[in-house]
Formats: structure tokens, C-alpha cells, sequence
């Protein structure tokens, strides 16, 4: 019964894998430049799992931050996993146990997160497991290469690396947006607002997940409240009636 929606993720995580590999390689020129080793590349990445949440840690390391200025940047960049992992919640099954919810939670990213989300039905724990199975190695060890590969290879190489993950980005947010006019316009709002507030004095000087966190809120509170989404078992009794 699990079988097929992990191998389901499996599937779904090879191209976000493969996206990831290439940005972690760059990420780990930052490792490196911070006197991280292969190793301790691999462990920070697989146990933090984010680009932005990386990149505070490797430069904060790299400035002499103190642990607990590490700790807070981190769980600044990072926070809006929390509303990520909040609307994942509300797909689950009551029946799923506490350690599938925190295990899935384990591994909720801005991709991964997009390809769960996207799903028909209450979400199966395993098509996150798959998911996470084939591309946090793979971030992992791309951080590792990074580290080893140092400075070698030409900016403009590992520039064009990353431009993958913006490109598969893209590829999940399309097709829901064909189906529905409600998301194509919180889309286009989200990238006209997140525009702006990089832009408008005193908002452009908060962090980037910082305004993630505000924007996402905001945007999605009045989409809420403007095109409120119907609950399917309201939605059948009054089909019934």
C-alpha cells in the first residue's frame, strides 16, 4: 500500500535532487571558504536542508559568529518552514501517527513542499519519504563536492548550476496555476509584492525569509478571505441536499 507513493516520490525527487546538487556545489565553495571539511558539509546540509538557512550559516561561521547568533539567524531564515509544515499538517489523515508527521516535517522544503501541497486527497507519508530519500543525499553530497572542488571551477560555471532550481521552481508552480485563476493571481501578487518590498525603505532591510514569513501571510489571509476554499464534506452535503 506504501509501495507506490514512495517510488511516487522517488520520481518526483529526482529532478528537485538534481536541482538541489547543483545549487549545495555552490553552496559548498561557501563551506569551504568557511574552513568546513567534506564531512561537516554533509552534516550541516542534511540536517538543515535549505539554501538561504545554509548560506547564513556558512557566512556566519565565516565571520566568527557566536553559537547562539548562529542559532538565531538560522531559525530566522528558516521560519517559514513553519507555515509550510503547518498547511502540510492539514493534509494528513487524523490517523497518522506523531512520528510520520515529524519525519515528513524532517524534510519539508520549498520543493518538496510544492510537489506535496499539489497532491489529490489526504497526503501519504511515504510519497514524502521517496521524496526525501532521493534529494537530501543528493544535497548533501553536492555540498560535500563543493567543499572539495573549492574554488576550481569558474564562477560563471556554478552560476549556471543554480539557475536550475529556479527553472524547477517554476515547472510546480505552473500547472496549478492553469487550473485555477485564484492561484495564478496569488502568484503574480506574491512576485509584484516580494518585488516591492525589496524595494521600499525600511521593509527592503528585514531578511528575506523574514518578508517570505510577512508576505506569505498576508497574501494568503486575504486570498482566504476574498476566495475561501470549500470543505469537501460541506460541499457534498449541500450537493446532497
Amino acid at each position: 500500500m506504501n509501495k507506490k507513493p514512495f517510488l511516487e516520490g522517488i520520481r518526483d525527487g529526482v529532478p528537485i535532487g538534481l536541482g538541489y546538487f547543483a545549487v549545495a556545489f555552490s553552496l559548498g565553495i561557501v563551506a569551504q571558504k568557511a574552513q568546513l571539511n567534506a564531512f561537516q558539509g554533509f552534516i550541516a546540509s542534511f540536517f538543515n536542508v535549505a539554501s538561504a538557512g545554509e548560506n547564513a550559516l556558512f557566512n556566519s561561521i565565516l565571520e566568527s559568529a557566536t553559537y547562539i547568533e548562529v542559532a538565531i539567524i538560522t531559525f530566522v531564515v528558516n521560519a517559514r518552514y513553519f507555515l509550510m509544515s503547518c498547511a502540510l499538517s492539514q493534509r494528513f489523515s487524523p490517523e497518522t501517527k506523531f512520528f510520520h508527521r515529524l519525519l515528513v516535517g524532517f524534510g519539508v522544503t520549498d520543493e518538496i513542499f510544492g510537489i506535496s501541497i499539489a497532491r489529490e486527497g489526504y497526503l501519504n507519508p511515504w510519497y514524502n519519504y521517496g521524496a526525501i530519500f532521493i534529494s537530501v543525499p543528493l544535497w548533501s553530497i553536492g555540498t560535500s563536492l563543493g567543499i572539495i572542488a573549492g574554488n576550481i571551477l569558474p564562477a560563471r560555471v556554478v552560476s549556471a548550476l543554480s539557475v536550475a532550481l529556479y527553472g524547477m521552481f517554476i515547472a510546480i508552480i505552473i500547472p496549478p496555476a492553469k487550473k485555477d485563476l485564484i492561484i495564478t493571481i496569488a502568484i503574480v501578487v506574491s512576485f509584484i509584492s516580494s518585488y516591492l518590498c525589496g524595494i521600499i525603505p525600511g521593509i527592503k532591510t528585514l531578511s528575506g525569509g523574514t518578508r517570505t514569513i510577512i508576505l506569505t501571510v498576508v497574501i494568503s489571509a486575504i486570498i482566504a478571505l476574498i476566495k475561501p476554499v470549500k470543505d469537501e464534506e460541506t460541499e457534498s452535503k449541500g450537493d446532497a441536499e
